[in-house]
C-alpha cells in the first residue's frame, strides 16, 4: 500500500544556478509525481566569494512554478544552522535528501542534521557527488566525517564515489544509481535550427566541451588535441564549440591557444550557459567530450544522452561505466594523442553506428529508478 511521504531536499536550488539546482528541482518533480509531499531548502548565501569562481551563482531564470522552494541556508552563519535545523525538526520530515558535493558545506549541513533528527523520526539519504573533492583543501577530512555522521544512507552515482565512501562512513547501507537524465532542457531539436541559432555552418564537424571550465576537466588537454587535427585545405577539420563559464584564469587558456595557432578551429562560447539555451548547444554539436583528467561522474554525460549524442570521454573515475565502448561512444587515455585518434575514429564510423546503441542505452537512466532507490534504502 502506497503512503505519502513528507520529503525535504537540501540543496542548490532556484535562485541558485547549475547542475546540482537542475539535479534538485527534476529530483523534487519526479517525487511530486509519484505522490509525496516535498519541498527544497537551498542556499540564502552558497559560497563566500573566495570560493566561487565564477561571474555569479545566480540564475536569470524565471522560478519553477511548481515547486516549494525556501532560500534561507547560510553556509557560514552557525546561528543560522540551528535555526533552520530546529525549523526542519518541528517539521518531522519521513526523509531528508542532501546533496554533498564539497567538504565546505560538510559544518553547515551536518549541523543542520544533527539538531533535525532529534525529532526522533526523520530518515536522512546524502546524494555524495564527491566524497573526496577535486581540488583539496585544508579541513576536507574533518568536515566530511562530522557531516557523514548523522546521514543514514547514501547514493552515489558512480563506482568510485562509492569506494571514497568506505573511508567515512562503513557499515551505512550505500548504493551506486546511475545519474538520470537531464530531460528537463526541453526536446532535442535539430540541427539545421540550433546551428541558425547559434550562427555556425551547417556543413562544419562540430565537437562540444559543455560546462563551466575548470582543470580537472583537461579542456587544455582537448585543445592539445584539436591541433593534431589541424590539417590542409583538403580535409575537413573538425571545429571545437567550447560552452560554458571559465572557473579559473583563462589566460592560461587563450595563451595556449595563441601558441597551437588553433584560434580559427574553435568556437568560444565561454559565458554561463542559461537552462533555456542548453539545448542548442547539445543539438548543435556532432559529438560530445569530456577530456577530464580525474573525475568521478558527469552531468554533462546524462545531458548527452538525453539530446542523443555520441561521446568521446576519458578513461578516468567513473566516466567510462556510462559510455559503453564503440557503442555509445569511445574511451579514450586522458592524452591529446589517446583523444585525437577518437575523434578521428569517431567521424570515421559516422553518427549513425553508434545511434541506436545509444538510444537503446539511455532507457536505463530514469528519475523513477533514483528515487524509488533513494526511499528504499532507509525502508521508507
Amino acid at each position: 500500500m502506497f503512503y505519502q511521504k513528507k520529503i525535504i531536499i537540501i540543496g542548490p536550488a532556484h535562485p541558485l544556478r547549475g547542475g546540482l539546482a537542475s539535479y534538485n528541482e527534476r529530483l523534487a518533480k519526479e517525487f511530486l509525481q509519484q505522490g509525496h509531499q516535498v519541498s527544497i531548502y537551498t542556499f540564502s548565501l552558497q559560497y563566500p566569494g573566495f570560493l566561487f569562481p565564477g561571474t555569479t551563482q545566480f540564475s536569470t531564470e524565471p522560478a519553477p512554478a511548481d515547486l516549494d522552494i525556501h532560500v534561507c541556508i547560510n553556509t557560514v552563519n552557525p546561528l543560522n544552522w540551528i535555526s533552520v535545523g530546529l525549523e526542519l525538526k518541528k517539521q518531522r520530515p519521513d526523509l531528508i535528501v542532501v546533496r554533498y558535493w564539497l567538504p565546505f558545506m560538510g559544518p553547515c549541513l551536518g549541523s543542520i542534521l544533527r539538531i533535525a533528527k532529534k525529532n526522533k523520526h526523520t530518515k536522512v539519504v546524502c546524494i555524495a557527488d564527491n566524497i573526496i573533492p577535486h581540488e583539496k583543501r585544508m579541513g576536507d577530512i574533518v568536515f566530511t566525517k562530522y557531516f557523514v555522521s548523522p546521514v543514514d544512507g547514501f547514493i552515489t552515482m558512480s563506482e568510485k564515489v562509492l569506494t571514497d565512501l568506505g573511508q567515512f562512513a562503513k557499515g551505512k547501507p550505500a548504493k551506486f544509481v546511475a545519474h538520470p537524465l537531464y530531460d528537463n532542457f526541453g526536446e532535442k531539436i535539430s540541427k539545421e535550427e540550433a546551428r541558425s541559432k547559434l550562427k555556425i555552418n551547417n556543413e562544419e564537424l562540430i565537437i562540444l566541451f559543455f560546462g563551466f571550465i575548470r582543470r580537472y576537466k583537461g579542456l587544455d588537454i582537448l585543445l592539445d588535441a584539436m591541433k593534431l587535427l589541424q590539417k590542409g585545405d583538403n580535409y575537413r577539420t573538425p571545429r571545437l564549440l567550447i560552452a560554458g563559464e571559465f572557473y579559473e584564469d583563462r589566460k592560461t587558456y587563450d595563451e595556449q591557444i595563441e601558441q597551437l595557432g588553433i584560434k580559427d578551429m574553435l568556437i568560444l562560447r565561454t559565458e554561463f550557459i542559461a537552462d533555456s539555451e542548453v539545448k542548442y548547444y547539445l543539438s548543435a554539436a556532432d559529438l560530445v567530450v569530456q577530456p577530464y583528467r580525474n573525475a568521478t561522474q558527469s552531468g554533462v554525460t546524462p545531458l548527452a544522452y538525453h539530446f542523443e549524442k555520441p561521446m568521446i570521454v576519458t578513461n578516468v573515475g567513473g566516466l567510462a561505466s556510462m559510455v559503453p565502448d564503440d557503442k555509445v561512444g569511445l574511451i579514450a587515455e586522458p592524452n591529446a594523442e589517446s583523444i585525437a585518434a577518437k575523434i578521428t575514429e569517431y567521424f570515421y564510423k559516422g553518427s549513425a553506428y553508434f545511434i541506436p546503441y545509444l538510444i537503446e542505452e539511455k532507457k536505463k537512466y530514469s528519475w523513477s529508478k533514483m528515487a524509488i532507490s533513494i526511499l528504499e534504502l532507509v525502508g521508507l
